[in-house]
């Protein structure tokens, strides 16, 4: 994949300043997007769109296809006729962090209400585009449909504990399910209908704007999952279905016993002997929500570290090698180009880099990173090369003010000789030095242009509780702050503008 010279804003759906307690994709998202265009940015990046299961990461999805319905705007399903407008009083407003129990609470409910009175009273033409969208979606949107439904049924614990028939896909059991749950399992759908009529529509409107959109894609999914449940022979299980083996990383320098993640392993050898056809959907699907897809723990597609169940942590596992180069040309058979960017971060082999570059693939570096020894200068500029994503951080680090607020004395004075700064003002000078590099993209998280510090950070990994609910302030993506970015990108060339030819 050729990247342009470009640069963009990291900034998850659920941030936006919304009303109804989390951002949504409503008229915050369409205002965002204005933002990003007159600010010459060209890319907006955004985090796993998947319903969030245990903890609210959307990197723990309970389905790897699905939108989370939290995300829907129920102002636009008003102006769709949905729902009557009088229905949304008296929700959260556009200000503070996420509450996602309370907003669960009071929101869910009334998308429910308004799937309903859509199945109730349509137009044919909305009942054939339905129709349509549940036809082109039918390889996970059934399955999802069905769990949903036996999720709530069984208050909502892991599908391993419900019923002995229904966790193992009795066909009468489902028939059943089917018979005497027709209209929830249509609702649960046309949910998702309206999740992709919103967000084809904002994609829409960013593209007319010259706005792309990066997605993430986790390669590992839950195990509390509808996609562990409908495919149980393409992951690690015993016979009561639970998992033989999780994923996770080794200890580190950050964590002297690892990180045991807890999703279940692939069966790799099952995969590629249907040449891999989950991953086909799951990409295909990346493709219809994304212009370009970042693989997230892509180090995991060459060798993964894979942990017995029972462990507690990751100390005793072992790497297993991955067909990531069968899986990728079966991908490219099948979708033609790969729109990667690979999130190669972390302790990186030579093996994994040669994965990467056999598919050209773009890497990822992180400023933050560059100023903790002489080894870490691969994250500083000018160490960057042209096939590369710049960060001055991302969703899994403090931000850079926070960052900066702590550093250690190595830290501040490796930075106070690599740039111009006074100390109070670091950030920006981070900012500008990614936008002068030779990496063909940049992408600066919303809260480092605007200089807010650790209280506004997304995730702090391995933190069981307290993440994801970092809401962007309203009004402060002003147009002066706009014209500021808008004037760095037009002078480092990544406005899209063509490049003058040198005299």
């Amino acid at each position: 994949m050729t990247l342009d010279r470009s640069s963009g804003l990291l900034l998850h759906i659920s941030s936006l300043p919304s009303y109804g307690g989390i951002g949504d994709l409503g008229p915050a998202a369409y205002a965002f997007a204005d933002f990003l265009a007159s600010a010459k940015q060209r890319l907006w990046q955004v985090l796993p769109l998947s319903p969030t299961g245990y903890g609210n990461s959307p990197y723990a999805a309970v389905s790897a296809f699905a939108g989370n319905p939290l995300l829907l705007s129920l102002e636009l399903l008003a102006d769709r006729g949905w729902i009557d407008t009088e229905r949304l009083e008296g929700l959260a407003g556009r200000t503070g962090n996420v509450d996602f129990e309370a907003v669960a609470a009071k929101k869910l409910p009334l998308i429910d209400e308004a799937a309903r009175d859509f199945l109730r009273n349509h137009s044919a033409e909305e009942w054939s585009q339905f129709q349509g969208f549940c036809q082109a979606n039918g390889t996970w949107l059934n399955a999802w449909a069905e769990y949903t439904v036996l999720r709530r049924k069984f208050n909502y614990a892991c599908w391993n504990d419900w019923p002995e028939e229904l966790k193992h896909r009795n066909p009468a059991a489902l028939d059943r399910l089917r018979a005497e749950h027709g209209e929830d399992l249509a609702v649960a759908q046309a949910i998702q209908y309206a999740f992709g009529e919103q967000w084809i529509a904002l994609r829409e409107y960013c593209a007319a704007r010259d706005i792309r959109f990066i997605g993430d894609v986790a390669i590992f999914v839950n195990y509390d999952s509808a996609d562990v449940w409908t495919h149980p022979n393409l992951f690690e299980l015993n016979e009561d279905l639970s998992p033989v083996r999780v994923a996770g990383v080794p200890p580190d320098y950050f964590s002297a016993t690892g990180q045991r993640w807890g999703n279940p392993l692939y069966r790799w050898d099952v995969m590629e002997r249907n040449r891999f056809a989950f991953w086909v959907d799951r990409v295909r699907r990346a493709r219809f929500l994304y212009d370009i897809i970042r693989l997230d723990h892509f180090r995991g597609f060459e060798a993964y570290w894979a942990i017995p169940a029972e462990e507690e942590t990751a100390v005793n596992g072992e790497w297993i090698k991955a067909p990531g180069v069968a899986l990728f040309e079966q991908l490219g058979q099948k979708l033609g180009e790969l729109p990667f960017i690979a999130e190669d971060l972390g302790m990186i082999t030579p093996e994994v880099h040669a994965l990467r570059d056999r598919f050209g693939f773009p890497g990822m570096r992180v400023i933050q990173f560059g100023f903790s020894a002489r080894g870490a200068h691969l994250h500083l500029p000018h160490r960057f090369v042209p096939n590369t994503v710049a960060y001055t951080g991302t969703h899994d680090n403090d931000t850079t003010r926070g960052w900066w607020n702590t550093a250690t004395d190595a830290e501040r004075t490796a930075l106070a000789a690599y740039v111009e700064t006074s100390g109070k003002d670091v950030v920006w000078p981070l900012i500008r030095a990614a936008a002068t590099s030779v990496a063909d993209v940049c992408l600066y998280p919303v809260q480092d242009i605007l200089e807010l510090g650790t209280e506004a950070r997304m995730n702090v990994p391995s933190r069981p509780a307290g993440n994801w609910s970092w809401r962007c302030p309203e009004n402060v993506l002003t147009p002066a702050l706009a014209e500021k970015l808008a004037e760095l990108t037009i002078t480092t060339d990544r406005d899209g503008v063509a490049l003058a030819e040198e005299p």
